[in-house]
Formats: C-alpha cells, sequence, structure tokens
C-alpha cells in the first residue's frame, strides 16, 4: 500500500510546470544561471536594437529602396531576437526579484507563445535562404521573396502562429523550471513537434545544402579560371556572396544547436533534471545571444559590402550571362541571393 500510495502522490504532484521546483536552487545555481541570462539577455538587446537602426539609418529612402535581400533578412532576425529576447528578460527578472514562476498562468502561456513564434520565425527565415542559395547555384533559379517580402514573411510568422496557436488552445504552454515555454508535464510532446522535431531538422538540412553549395561553387568556380584567368575575380564575387550568406546558417547553428540537443534529450529521459548542468548553461548563454550573432553577421558582411559595391550588388539576383563557346567565356552562374 505504502508503494501505490508513493506512486499515487507523485502523480498528484507533477500535475503540471507549476508543481516542478526552481532551477538552480537546490543546487546553488540560481543567481548564476539567471544573472548570466539577463547579462546576455541585455547585451543582445541592445545589438539587435543597433543593428535595426543602423540598417534603416543606412537607407533613408524606405525600407525596400535599395536594400538587398540579406540587409532585410538583417533586420527581420534581429526583430525576432529582439521580441524573443524581451520575453526572456522578463521571465528571468521576474523569477530572480520573486524567485517563484510567472503567474497567473494566462501571461506565463503568452510569454511560451511568443517565444515559440519568434524561435520557429528564426528556424524558417534561415532555412529559406539556405534552400535559396541552392536552387540558385544548382538550377540557376532565385526565388522571389513576394512584394514586400510578402512570401517569406507569411510562411516565416504565419506557420509558428497557426501552430503556436493550437498549442496556446490545447493548453500546452506554461512554466518549464527556468522560464515560461511549454509545459514541463503537459507539454512536452507539443515541444517535440514544434521545436526539438523541426530544428533539428532544419539544422541538418541546412548542413547538407551549404555543403553541396560550396561543392558547386568550388567545381564552377575551377572551370572559370581555366578560361577567364584574370577575369576570374568575377567569380570569386559569387563565392563571396555565398559565404557571407552561409553566415546566417553559422550563427543559426550556434545560437540553437544547443536547444536541439537538449530537445533530443529530454526525449530519452523522462526528467528535465537530467539534462546536465554545463549543457544547461551553455544553452542559457547562446540562446540569449541572437542579438549579438545577427550583429556580427551584419558588421562582417553588410556593412562592409556598402563600400564594395561588386559585392553588394551581387547579393541581389543578377540576370545570368551567356556568351559563345569562342570566346572561351563562363556560362552563367547566378549570384547565390
Amino acid at each position: 500500500m505504502a508503494s501505490n500510495n508513493t506512486t499515487q502522490t507523485a502523480v498528484v504532484l507533477f500535475k503540471d510546470g507549476y508543481d516542478m521546483h526552481l532551477y538552480g536552487l537546490d543546487n546553488g545555481l540560481f543567481y548564476y544561471f539567471h544573472v548570466t541570462s539577463i547579462v546576455c539577455l541585455t547585451v543582445s538587446i541592445i545589438c539587435a536594437l543597433y543593428t535595426i537602426i543602423s540598417s534603416f539609418r543606412s537607407h533613408p529612402d524606405g525600407f525596400f529602396t535599395g536594400w538587398t535581400k540579406g540587409e532585410r533578412l538583417a533586420v527581420y532576425l534581429s526583430i525576432c531576437d529582439l521580441l524573443l529576447s524581451i520575453s526572456l528578460l522578463m521571465n528571468h527578472l521576474h523569477i530572480l526579484i520573486t524567485k517563484t514562476l510567472f503567474r497567473p498562468k494566462e501571461l506565463c502561456s503568452f510569454f511560451g507563445f511568443i517565444m515559440t513564434e519568434f524561435v520557429l520565425a528564426q528556424i524558417l527565415i534561415v532555412n529559406v535562404v539556405a534552400i535559396n542559395v541552392f536552387t540558385t547555384m544548382f538550377f540557376g533559379k532565385n526565388f522571389s521573396f513576394g512584394k514586400f517580402d510578402s512570401g517569406i514573411l507569411l510562411w516565416s510568422f504565419g506557420v509558428p502562429f497557426i501552430g503556436a496557436l493550437i498549442a496556446a488552445i490545447l493548453d500546452k504552454f506554461g512554466p518549464v523550471g527556468i522560464a515560461c515555454f511549454f509545459d514541463a508535464i503537459n507539454g512536452r510532446v507539443a515541444y517535440l513537434v514544434l521545436i526539438t522535431i523541426p530544428i533539428t531538422t532544419i539544422m541538418v538540412v541546412n548542413v547538407l545544402l551549404y555543403i553541396l553549395t560550396f561543392i558547386k561553387i568550388r567545381i564552377d568556380v575551377r572551370a572559370i579560371r581555366q578560361h577567364l584567368g584574370n577575369m576570374a575575380s568575377t567569380a570569386g564575387r559569387h563565392i563571396r556572396a555565398a559565404r557571407n550568406m552561409s553566415m546566417f546558417v553559422v550563427a543559426f547553428f550556434v545560437q540553437w544547436s544547443c536547444l536541439a540537443l537538449s530537445g533530443v534529450w529530454i526525449m530519452f529521459e523522462d526528467d528535465t533534471a537530467e539534462i546536465p548542468e554545463g549543457l544547461k548553461f551553455i544553452l542559457g548563454i547562446f540562446t540569449n545571444l541572437g542579438g549579438v550573432l545577427n550583429l556580427i553577421v551584419y558588421l562582417a558582411v553588410f556593412r562592409k559590402t556598402r563600400s564594395m559595391p561588386n559585392i553588394a550588388t551581387s547579393m541581389e539576383p543578377r540576370k545570368p550571362h551567356t556568351v559563345s563557346d569562342n570566346n572561351k567565356k563562363p556560362a552563367q552562374i547566378n549570384s547565390p541571393v
């Protein structure tokens, strides 16, 4: 009887995420984790704001006037990181000050909804970049993002909104011990379907697409250099364009690889406490530095390209150039983005 009573008590005790202990209180890591997260999030917010403001100041004529695809994508990703960081910052500040999880549950669910929306939006945006570069280099097709980027915006923000809305209707959001996201008890399947599977799958797909893309670039460039000689710098611009856009994927991998790993870990563990402490800290650092990573991409690529018109223009689609074989000039190489 004692055994049965113990089992029944455990089931009742953990009916939702609010019945679980706050992370860090039992092992002395509470302040280290939340203070570190708050610092990272504050820096991320500042960097995201800088990227957005600097981008618009550099193009006073309007958002779609003279902007490359890459520059617009940097703004979209920075907006995602800004709103995501603000949401997480409020979570960590509340927990640090009160040492309690966010209440009421509706407010906690709202923050979980926001996190799901903008985490998935970033994942889908970067995946569109990877697919666009791949199809351009292999098939000569540079997909349009739609008028005023309506296509990529509907895909990247509309699909996550539908998924998050369904999760909210099914009451799958709630506390997870360190913040408000998917409920630690009732939201495990929703977390698997909406976060772990998409982010892991897209991460693998993105890496494969860029490996194949750079192989294709190398093959084309070697063939071109055999014919062009001193004019091979034209091919170099395409390499730089593809490499520039691949930095989005690198930043994506750095920011979200730990989240994917922890999600896979949870699939095989019944208790989130079984996740190694080191992984939790790395997760708390890199997932909170999205604004910093996007600023690095912005400074390394787009600020520099403004002073190098040939590279900047190569970030946009070019009309294919086809010349006769008699002149020994290359077949077309389309710009990847």
